[in-house]
Protein backbone atom coordinates (compact mmCIF):
# COMPACT_ATOMS: atom_id res chain seq x y z
CA UNK A 1 0.00 0.00 0.00
CA UNK A 2 2.85 2.39 0.91
CA UNK A 3 4.57 1.74 -2.42
CA UNK A 4 1.30 2.38 -4.27
CA UNK A 5 0.83 5.69 -2.45
CA UNK A 6 4.39 6.65 -3.33
CA UNK A 7 3.80 5.91 -7.00
CA UNK A 8 0.56 7.85 -6.90
CA UNK A 9 2.29 10.87 -5.39
CA UNK A 10 5.04 10.72 -8.01
CA UNK A 11 2.35 10.85 -10.72
CA UNK A 12 0.76 13.87 -9.03
CA UNK A 13 3.95 15.94 -9.06
CA UNK A 14 5.13 14.92 -12.53
CA UNK A 15 2.87 17.39 -14.43
CA UNK A 16 4.55 20.27 -12.59
CA UNK A 17 8.02 19.35 -13.86
CA UNK A 18 8.00 21.70 -16.87
CA UNK A 19 7.03 24.83 -14.99
CA UNK A 20 9.46 23.98 -12.19
CA UNK A 21 12.19 23.61 -14.82
CA UNK A 22 11.34 27.05 -16.21
CA UNK A 23 11.42 28.48 -12.67
CA UNK A 24 14.78 26.92 -11.79
CA UNK A 25 16.19 28.10 -15.11
CA UNK A 26 15.09 31.67 -14.43
CA UNK A 27 16.74 31.45 -11.02
CA UNK A 28 20.02 29.81 -12.12
CA UNK A 29 20.45 30.75 -15.80
CA UNK A 30 21.60 27.25 -16.74
CA UNK A 31 19.58 24.52 -18.43
CA UNK A 32 21.89 21.84 -17.02
CA UNK A 33 21.65 23.16 -13.45
CA UNK A 34 17.88 23.62 -13.77
CA UNK A 35 17.38 19.99 -14.79
CA UNK A 36 19.47 18.81 -11.84
CA UNK A 37 17.59 21.05 -9.39
CA UNK A 38 14.17 19.93 -10.64
CA UNK A 39 15.25 16.33 -10.18
CA UNK A 40 16.38 17.20 -6.65
CA UNK A 41 13.10 19.02 -5.99
CA UNK A 42 10.97 16.08 -7.09
CA UNK A 43 13.07 13.65 -5.05
CA UNK A 44 12.79 15.79 -1.94
CA UNK A 45 9.05 16.19 -2.46
CA UNK A 46 8.60 12.43 -2.85
CA UNK A 47 10.60 11.72 0.30
CA UNK A 48 8.60 14.32 2.26
CA UNK A 49 5.22 13.34 0.76
CA UNK A 50 3.78 12.37 4.15
CA UNK A 51 4.42 15.93 5.37
CA UNK A 52 2.32 17.55 2.66
CA UNK A 53 -0.97 18.84 4.07
CA UNK A 54 -3.39 19.90 1.35
CA UNK A 55 -5.50 21.81 3.89
CA UNK A 56 -2.61 24.28 4.34
CA UNK A 57 -1.94 25.03 0.68
CA UNK A 58 -1.89 23.72 -2.85
CA UNK A 59 0.53 21.06 -4.03
CA UNK A 60 1.91 23.57 -6.54
CA UNK A 61 2.78 26.09 -3.84
CA UNK A 62 4.39 23.36 -1.72
CA UNK A 63 6.53 22.24 -4.67
CA UNK A 64 7.62 25.81 -5.35
CA UNK A 65 8.68 26.16 -1.72
CA UNK A 66 10.91 23.10 -2.07
CA UNK A 67 12.25 24.25 -5.45
CA UNK A 68 13.00 27.71 -4.06
CA UNK A 69 14.97 26.29 -1.15
CA UNK A 70 16.93 24.12 -3.56
CA UNK A 71 17.65 27.10 -5.83
CA UNK A 72 18.65 29.44 -3.00
CA UNK A 73 21.04 26.82 -1.63
CA UNK A 74 22.55 26.30 -5.09
CA UNK A 75 22.97 30.05 -5.61
CA UNK A 76 24.97 30.36 -2.39
CA UNK A 77 27.76 28.42 -4.12
CA UNK A 78 27.41 30.00 -7.55
CA UNK A 79 28.04 33.46 -8.92
CA UNK A 80 25.79 35.15 -11.43
CA UNK A 81 25.77 33.98 -15.05
CA UNK A 82 26.18 37.05 -17.26
CA UNK A 83 26.31 37.61 -20.98
CA UNK A 84 29.27 39.61 -22.38
CA UNK A 85 27.10 42.70 -22.97
CA UNK A 86 26.53 42.81 -19.20
CA UNK A 87 30.24 42.75 -18.39
CA UNK A 88 32.25 44.94 -20.74
CA UNK A 89 31.81 47.73 -23.28
CA UNK A 90 31.09 46.91 -26.92
CA UNK A 91 34.13 45.91 -28.96
CA UNK A 92 35.47 47.03 -32.30
CA UNK A 93 34.29 44.45 -34.89
CA UNK A 94 37.78 43.36 -35.94
CA UNK A 95 39.46 43.53 -32.53
CA UNK A 96 41.24 40.32 -31.42
CA UNK A 97 38.78 37.91 -29.81
CA UNK A 98 39.28 37.42 -26.08
CA UNK A 99 37.90 34.24 -24.51
CA UNK A 100 37.04 33.90 -20.81
CA UNK A 101 36.66 30.16 -20.32
CA UNK A 102 36.55 30.21 -16.52
CA UNK A 103 33.35 32.28 -16.40
CA UNK A 104 29.99 30.58 -15.88
CA UNK A 105 27.93 32.14 -18.67
CA UNK A 106 24.18 32.37 -19.07
CA UNK A 107 22.97 29.42 -21.14
CA UNK A 108 19.94 29.02 -23.42
CA UNK A 109 17.06 26.72 -22.46
CA UNK A 110 15.89 24.37 -25.24
CA UNK A 111 12.16 24.75 -25.93
CA UNK A 112 12.00 20.96 -26.26
CA UNK A 113 12.43 20.66 -22.48
CA UNK A 114 9.18 22.56 -21.88
CA UNK A 115 6.80 20.34 -23.79
CA UNK A 116 4.49 19.32 -20.97
CA UNK A 117 1.73 21.52 -19.60
CA UNK A 118 0.78 22.00 -15.99
CA UNK A 119 -2.40 20.91 -14.18
CA UNK A 120 -3.53 24.46 -13.55
CA UNK A 121 -3.72 25.03 -17.29
CA UNK A 122 -1.26 27.92 -17.02
CA UNK A 123 0.82 28.38 -20.13
CA UNK A 124 4.48 28.96 -19.30
CA UNK A 125 5.17 32.65 -19.87
CA UNK A 126 7.65 32.35 -22.72
CA UNK A 127 8.46 36.07 -22.79
CA UNK A 128 9.86 35.71 -19.25
CA UNK A 129 12.29 33.10 -20.58
CA UNK A 130 13.77 35.40 -23.22
CA UNK A 131 17.55 35.53 -23.02
CA UNK A 132 17.56 39.30 -22.50
CA UNK A 133 15.23 38.99 -19.49
CA UNK A 134 17.17 35.97 -18.15
CA UNK A 135 20.34 38.07 -18.38
CA UNK A 136 18.78 40.93 -16.40
CA UNK A 137 17.71 38.50 -13.68
CA UNK A 138 21.39 37.71 -13.17
CA UNK A 139 21.89 41.26 -11.88
CA UNK A 140 19.45 40.63 -9.02
CA UNK A 141 20.18 39.02 -5.68
CA UNK A 142 18.82 35.50 -5.26
CA UNK A 143 15.87 36.63 -3.14
CA UNK A 144 15.10 39.54 -5.45
CA UNK A 145 14.96 37.06 -8.34
CA UNK A 146 12.66 34.83 -6.36
CA UNK A 147 10.30 37.66 -5.39
CA UNK A 148 10.13 39.04 -8.95
CA UNK A 149 9.56 35.68 -10.61
CA UNK A 150 7.03 34.45 -8.07
CA UNK A 151 5.02 37.68 -8.00
CA UNK A 152 5.23 39.11 -11.53
CA UNK A 153 5.88 36.06 -13.71
CA UNK A 154 4.04 33.28 -11.89
CA UNK A 155 1.32 35.41 -10.32
CA UNK A 156 1.60 34.24 -6.70
CA UNK A 157 0.16 36.61 -4.11
CA UNK A 158 2.49 38.43 -1.72
CA UNK A 159 1.42 36.07 1.06
CA UNK A 160 2.05 32.99 -1.10
CA UNK A 161 5.44 34.32 -2.20
CA UNK A 162 6.36 35.00 1.44
CA UNK A 163 5.40 31.44 2.33
CA UNK A 164 7.44 30.03 -0.56
CA UNK A 165 10.48 32.18 0.27
CA UNK A 166 10.16 31.56 3.99
CA UNK A 167 9.94 35.24 4.86
CA UNK A 168 7.44 38.02 5.53
CA UNK A 169 5.12 39.88 3.17
CA UNK A 170 7.00 43.09 3.98
CA UNK A 171 10.28 41.46 3.00
CA UNK A 172 8.81 40.18 -0.28
CA UNK A 173 7.44 43.62 -1.14
CA UNK A 174 10.81 45.21 -0.38
CA UNK A 175 12.67 42.66 -2.53
CA UNK A 176 10.15 43.12 -5.33
CA UNK A 177 10.53 46.91 -5.26
CA UNK A 178 14.33 46.63 -5.47
CA UNK A 179 14.07 44.02 -8.24
CA UNK A 180 11.77 46.21 -10.32
CA UNK A 181 14.22 49.10 -10.02
CA UNK A 182 17.12 46.91 -11.17
CA UNK A 183 15.14 45.51 -14.10
CA UNK A 184 14.21 49.04 -15.15
CA UNK A 185 17.86 50.09 -14.87
CA UNK A 186 18.97 47.29 -17.20
CA UNK A 187 15.97 47.56 -19.52
CA UNK A 188 15.00 43.91 -19.46
CA UNK A 189 11.25 43.67 -19.04
CA UNK A 190 9.43 40.67 -20.44
CA UNK A 191 6.44 42.41 -22.02
CA UNK A 192 5.89 40.83 -25.42
CA UNK A 193 3.55 43.51 -26.76
CA UNK A 194 4.37 44.28 -30.36
CA UNK A 195 6.43 41.11 -30.77
CA UNK A 196 5.94 39.31 -34.09
CA UNK A 197 4.04 36.03 -34.08
CA UNK A 198 5.96 32.77 -33.89
CA UNK A 199 5.39 32.20 -37.62
CA UNK A 200 6.61 35.72 -38.46
CA UNK A 201 9.71 35.27 -36.32
CA UNK A 202 10.50 31.97 -38.01
CA UNK A 203 10.10 33.64 -41.42
CA UNK A 204 12.68 36.28 -40.47
CA UNK A 205 15.08 33.57 -39.31
CA UNK A 206 14.55 31.48 -42.44
CA UNK A 207 15.55 34.49 -44.54
CA UNK A 208 18.57 35.04 -42.29
CA UNK A 209 19.60 31.39 -42.60
CA UNK A 210 19.39 31.50 -46.40
CA UNK A 211 21.58 34.61 -46.48
CA UNK A 212 24.01 32.96 -44.05
CA UNK A 213 24.27 29.81 -46.17
CA UNK A 214 25.11 32.01 -49.17
CA UNK A 215 27.65 33.95 -47.08
CA UNK A 216 25.65 37.00 -48.17
CA UNK A 217 26.72 39.69 -45.69
CA UNK A 218 24.63 42.42 -47.29
CA UNK A 219 21.59 40.14 -47.25
CA UNK A 220 22.19 39.47 -43.54
CA UNK A 221 22.54 43.18 -42.78
CA UNK A 222 19.21 43.99 -44.45
CA UNK A 223 17.48 41.79 -41.87
CA UNK A 224 19.01 43.56 -38.85
CA UNK A 225 17.87 46.51 -36.77
CA UNK A 226 20.13 49.57 -36.59
CA UNK A 227 21.03 48.82 -32.96
CA UNK A 228 21.46 45.05 -33.33
CA UNK A 229 23.73 43.28 -30.81
CA UNK A 230 25.83 40.16 -31.33
CA UNK A 231 27.52 38.40 -28.42
CA UNK A 232 29.15 34.99 -28.23
CA UNK A 233 30.27 33.65 -24.84
CA UNK A 234 32.84 32.51 -23.81
CA UNK A 235 34.30 35.29 -26.02
CA UNK A 236 33.83 38.58 -24.16
CA UNK A 237 33.84 40.68 -27.35
CA UNK A 238 30.41 41.85 -28.41
CA UNK A 239 29.30 44.12 -31.21
CA UNK A 240 26.59 46.73 -31.61
CA UNK A 241 25.15 48.12 -34.82
CA UNK A 242 24.48 46.81 -38.31
CA UNK A 243 27.87 47.95 -39.64
CA UNK A 244 29.92 46.24 -36.94
CA UNK A 245 27.84 43.10 -37.27
CA UNK A 246 28.51 43.03 -41.01
CA UNK A 247 32.26 43.50 -40.61
CA UNK A 248 32.42 40.66 -38.14
CA UNK A 249 30.41 38.36 -40.43
CA UNK A 250 32.84 39.11 -43.26
CA UNK A 251 35.63 37.99 -40.92
CA UNK A 252 33.71 34.82 -40.01
CA UNK A 253 33.21 33.80 -43.63
CA UNK A 254 36.83 34.60 -44.45
CA UNK A 255 38.18 32.43 -41.62
CA UNK A 256 35.54 29.70 -41.27
CA UNK A 257 34.60 29.34 -44.93
CA UNK A 258 31.47 29.98 -46.98
CA UNK A 259 30.04 26.43 -47.08
CA UNK A 260 27.56 25.92 -44.23
CA UNK A 261 24.73 23.62 -43.20
CA UNK A 262 22.18 25.11 -40.78
CA UNK A 263 19.62 23.30 -38.63
CA UNK A 264 16.66 25.17 -37.03
CA UNK A 265 16.37 25.13 -33.23
CA UNK A 266 14.28 26.97 -30.65
CA UNK A 267 15.26 28.12 -27.17
CA UNK A 268 13.83 30.48 -24.54
CA UNK A 269 10.75 30.88 -26.74
CA UNK A 270 13.01 32.29 -29.49
CA UNK A 271 14.01 30.93 -32.91
CA UNK A 272 17.54 30.07 -33.87
CA UNK A 273 19.76 27.55 -35.58
CA UNK A 274 22.81 25.33 -35.19
CA UNK A 275 25.55 26.27 -37.66
CA UNK A 276 27.82 23.59 -39.13
CA UNK A 277 30.82 24.61 -41.25
CA UNK A 278 32.35 22.53 -44.02
CA UNK A 279 35.26 20.38 -42.85
CA UNK A 280 36.57 17.73 -45.23
CA UNK A 281 33.78 15.54 -46.58
CA UNK A 282 31.16 16.78 -44.11
CA UNK A 283 30.27 19.55 -41.68
CA UNK A 284 31.45 20.18 -38.12
CA UNK A 285 29.33 21.84 -35.43
CA UNK A 286 30.45 25.43 -35.09
CA UNK A 287 27.90 27.48 -33.11
CA UNK A 288 24.37 27.60 -31.73
CA UNK A 289 22.71 30.93 -32.49
CA UNK A 290 19.55 32.22 -30.79
CA UNK A 291 18.03 35.37 -32.29
CA UNK A 292 15.67 38.02 -31.02
CA UNK A 293 13.18 39.21 -33.64
CA UNK A 294 11.22 42.46 -33.49
CA UNK A 295 8.80 43.99 -35.95
CA UNK A 296 11.74 46.04 -37.29
CA UNK A 297 14.05 43.06 -37.76
CA UNK A 298 16.57 40.96 -35.88
CA UNK A 299 17.77 42.93 -32.86
CA UNK A 300 20.05 40.44 -31.13
CA UNK A 301 22.07 37.31 -31.88
CA UNK A 302 23.32 35.30 -28.91
CA UNK A 303 25.92 32.82 -30.14
CA UNK A 304 27.05 29.85 -28.03
CA UNK A 305 29.98 27.47 -28.43
CA UNK A 306 30.02 25.58 -25.12
CA UNK A 307 29.99 21.78 -25.24
CA UNK A 308 27.45 21.68 -22.38
CA UNK A 309 25.09 23.89 -24.40
CA UNK A 310 25.48 21.72 -27.50
CA UNK A 311 24.72 18.64 -25.38
CA UNK A 312 21.54 20.16 -23.92
CA UNK A 313 20.19 20.54 -27.47
CA UNK A 314 21.28 17.03 -28.48
CA UNK A 315 23.26 18.41 -31.42
CA UNK A 316 25.33 16.03 -33.51
CA UNK A 317 29.02 16.90 -33.61
CA UNK A 318 29.19 16.25 -37.35
CA UNK A 319 26.95 16.08 -40.41
CA UNK A 320 27.67 14.25 -43.65
CA UNK A 321 27.85 15.97 -47.03
CA UNK A 322 24.05 15.80 -47.29
CA UNK A 323 23.59 17.51 -43.92
CA UNK A 324 22.63 14.35 -42.06
CA UNK A 325 23.96 13.51 -38.60
CA UNK A 326 26.84 11.04 -38.47
CA UNK A 327 27.85 8.76 -35.66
Amino acid sequence: MTAARGEGFARRIEPYRSELLAYCYRMLGSAHDAEDLVQDTCLRAWRAREQYDETRGSLRTWLYRIATNVCLTALEARGRRPLPSGLVAASEPLAPLVSRENTAWLQPLPDSLLGAGDPAGTVIERSSLRLAFAAVLQHLSARQRGALILREVLGFSAAEAADILGTTVASVNSSLQRARARVKEFGGGHDQAGEPSTAEQRAWIDRYMKAFERADVEGIQRLLTDDVIMEMPPVINWFAGRGGYGLFMEWVFEHAGTDWSLKPVAANGQPGFAAYRRVGEGYALHTLQILTVTTAGISRNSVFREAEVFASFGLAARLDAQGLATA
